[in-house]
């Protein structure tokens, strides 16, 4: 299960369940909209791509799996991004698309 991080790894900013702003890589780094631009799509930690993260329904439309049963993580992981390291690894998979990294 997904933990519905709270915040963007590089900036910070509040990333709530809800929120479409929030975008994971495969292992669940989260960063917002504005700072995957920044990383040109790259995860600064594993190299993979980003993808928008789901939104856990707030209702209980089915099964008891609504946010109320299932919380978001409080836990902030916050770990700015060294942006001149980060451009060393995107210049080495800037002509590689996402899924065959």
């Amino acid at each position: 299960m997904l933990e519905l991080r709270p915040t963007c790894e590089h900036c910070n900013t509040s990333l709530p369940p809800a929120s479409t702003e929030a975008m994971i890589c495969s292992f669940e780094c989260t960063f917002c909209r504005d700072c995957v631009a920044l990383l040109h799509n790259v995860c600064p930690h594993c190299g993979g791509g980003f993808a928008p993260r789901p939104v856990r329904p707030a209702h209980d439309w089915k099964h008891g799996n609504p946010l109320a049963n299932h919380p978001a993580t409080t836990k902030v992981t916050h770990n700015p991004v060294d942006l001149a390291a980060h451009a060393v690894l995107v210049a080495q998979l800037k002509h590689r698309s996402p899924a065959p990294r």
